[in-house]
């Protein structure tokens, strides 16, 4: 473990000093705590037997254990995001230690698993209660509109490896799944407000009721201001933002055996552009998902969903005038599976799904897409099945069939194997394909706008291709310490490379000359110091190999995919202090990022952070917290390329008040 602590010696000491101050504190402060009678907040505290007995549904499309799952799959649960102080998406996914999530500027962030986290990362399937948050611009997630009231999540399930049997095109290297909480889980009325150097100011309400016997609603309402980050040479980044959003959620249950759900939100929003300028976001979804129950061994669930986007956002090119590029998408997806269990222990999922995405395009001078409106189309079918054999092992065999207006057929199976040692302990090993479809950028981008064009999409881009090894463990070595551990080998192929045209250079265009492995491992520890006290900590390994293929070339040197760091730590403390207050700390060491650099290795220096939230529980209604992030230092970066005009995230501090009734 000693190379994984390679900053400078003033860092490290300061860093590790006081984080070792804050272990020792807190086991003797808790050590008094609940003199008094016990409160609602340290009722709700789960023991680590509860936790793996919690019920997931992104790794097999069907209630399951946590304990049982074939896979590396982390939970955060809604009082996890409570303390963890989180005020967006991006920030609670930091609480997954198989994730790596670096903040670009004040909007912007970079989150993948298992590398791949370039700047325009493509490789990771986000849901939010079942509607995929994707763009087809880039095959990836803007992050800056992704939002929620984070009181009514009612859990985040993480995958890390590929998910691509039963969710198909771009859960290449991970799933994450967002899940949130019924509208008869929240019921009364809710309301937040915060302030302080970053966030300037964030307020939201909520308002759940009844509608009539088993139907109950909810409302939300939501506004916050966040300020600009810094770049490296001082000066004003000029990138803080505004966002609102509104929303709401009916379920019905008219029978035992059925279950209706309709929900929708709205977005709107102004960015400030790195560097000068505005960018305006909206966007608005409407999902209806019926379930039906036909027994204890049987059920179905149909979804369907709308979701429009808006885009205008300035563009600035050397070889072209400014101007603003605008885009315009709206997806239609429904989505069917059926469920059944038979014989001794089998258990089959299938299904199928239709996407249809509209996307419109105004160019601005230094960026288009040919053609400006592209309609595409996706079919899908999956099915999988669990099989027992012998002794507690099982097989998980599943594939998914894909068609996509870009390259027709995609085929992505796989195998698992699981051996149930015993209730608690669970080990098992997987080989998967998973494919990354190509995006609007890879086969019609023009940049510029006009002539010369220097960097364009190609109609002949195929889908990049992995084949994922992994071998895991999960398991409660006693009643106060789980743990869990898995092993990575992807083998990569047909990725994305940059190529030049034979005789006249330009326009350069992307083909798939590039090639390699990866490998690496995630560990995750959990510890129950006592009744109030617990730790969890996690680390990761990443090692890349990527290359250019044989008769292949690359501009970039193989190194414009990669943007991750080798290796990174967690640690994470949450206590309660008394019948009324819980001190939580959070410490993270994030190695050095690799980048490219006009085709030459660029870096991120490694860094560690600590933040830390302090609540008062006034009464079972009224609450207020203290909550400091990126407390070690001033400002530091996470992402970008090295100079005076990369953004540096700052320290922030501010307080929170909620009140419930």
């Amino acid at each position: 473990m000693s190379a994984v602590f390679s900053a400078s010696p003033h860092t490290k000491f300061r860093g590790l000093a006081c984080l070792a101050a804050l272990m020792i504190v807190l086991p003797l402060v808790a050590g008094v705590a609940h003199a008094g009678e016990p409160t609602l907040v340290s009722l709700k505290r789960m023991t680590l037997e509860e936790l793996l007995n919690v019920e997931v549904t992104s790794v097999s499309r069907a209630p399951e254990r946590l304990a049982d799952t074939a896979s590396a799959i982390q939970v955060i649960s809604t009082e996890d995001i409570r303390r963890s102080g989180a005020t967006s998406l991006p920030q609670v996914l930091r609480l997954a230690n198989n994730l790596n999530v670096a903040q670009k500027n004040s909007h912007d962030w970079g989150i993948s698993a298992r590398g791949f986290n370039t700047e325009l990362a493509n490789k990771l399937l986000v849901m939010i209660d079942g509607r995929t948050i994707y763009t087809p611009l880039f095959s990836g997630v803007r992050w800056d509109v992704q939002d929620y009231l984070l009181e009514d999540i009612s859990r985040v399930e993480v995958i890390s490896g590929p998910g691509g049997t039963l969710w198909g095109a771009n859960a290449v290297n991970g799933v994450i799944n967002i899940i949130s909480k019924s509208a008869a889980e929240t019921q009364g009325a809710y309301i937040e407000g915060a302030a302080g150097t970053q966030l300037r100011h964030a307020f939201a309400a909520r308002y759940g009721g009844e509608l009539a016997r088993n139907v109950h609603y909810r409302v939300y309402a939501k506004q916050q201001e966040r300020d600009s980050q810094t770049f490296a040479n001082g000066t004003d980044a000029q990138d803080g933002w505004n966002m609102a959003q509104a929303g709401f959620r009916i379920d019905a249950e008219p029978t035992l055996q059925n279950t209706l759900t309709l929900q929708g939100d709205y977005y709107a929003g102004t960015e400030g552009f790195v560097g000068g300028g505005e960018t305006e976001v909206s966007g608005a979804n409407l999902l209806g998902r019926w379930s039906h129950i036909f027994s204890p061994l049987s059920d179905l669930r149909l979804q369907l969903y709308f979701d429009r986007t808006h885009l205008r956002q300035p563009v600035r090119s050397p070889f072209a005038s400014t101007g603003f590029f605008t885009d315009d998408l709206d997806t239609y997806d429904l989505d069917f599976q059926h469920r059944i269990s038979f014989g001794k222990g089998h258990r089959l999922v299938w299904g199928g799904g239709y996407r249809q995405t509209q996307d419109r395009v105004k160019p601005a001078p230094g960026l288009s897409f040919e053609p400006n409106r592209l309609r595409q189309e996706l079919f899908s079918a999956f099915g999988q099945i669990e099989v027992p054999a012998f002794d507690r092992l099982s097989f998980t065999l599943g594939s998914k069939l894909e068609h996509t207006s870009y390259t027709g057929f995609e085929i992505k199976p796989s195998v698992r194997a699981q051996w149930k040692l015993d209730r608690k302990d669970n080990v098992w090993t997987s080989v998967s394909r998973a494919v990354r479809t190509p995006s609007r950028i890879d086969r019609d981008l023009l940049q510029p706008n006009n002539t010369p064009v220097i960097l364009k999409g190609d109609s002949r881009f195929e889908s990049e291709n992995v084949i994922a090894y992994e071998l895991g463990y999960r398991g409660q070595f006693s009643s106060r310490v789980a743990f869990s551990a898995a092993a990575f080998y992807n083998v990569y192929s047909k990725v994305r490379s940059v190529s030049r045209t034979p005789v006249t250079t330009f326009p350069l265009y992307f083909a798939n000359d590039l090639e390699g492995e990866t490998h690496g491992a995630e560990l995750t520890a959990n510890f129950e110091l006592s009744k109030n006290w617990r730790i969890l900590g996690g680390y990761t390994l990443l090692r890349e190999n990527i290359r250019v293929r044989a008769g292949g070339t690359d501009l970039n040197n193989a190194l414009n995919e990669l943007s991750d760091p080798d290796q990174q730590v967690s640690l994470r403390s949450s206590a309660d202090l008394g019948p009324s207050v819980r001190l939580d700390v959070s410490y993270r060491w994030v190695g050095t990022l690799r980048n490219n650099n006009n085709g030459q290795p660029g870096t991120v220096p490694s860094y560690h952070e600590v933040d830390a939230r302090i609540e008062w529980r006034l009464t079972d209604q009224v609450s207020l917290s203290l909550v400091g992030q990126n407390l070690l230092h001033s400002r530091h970066a996470e992402f970008g390329l090295q100079g005076p005009m990369r953004v540096e995230i700052r320290r922030e501090v501010y307080a929170k008040a909620t009140w419930r009734f």
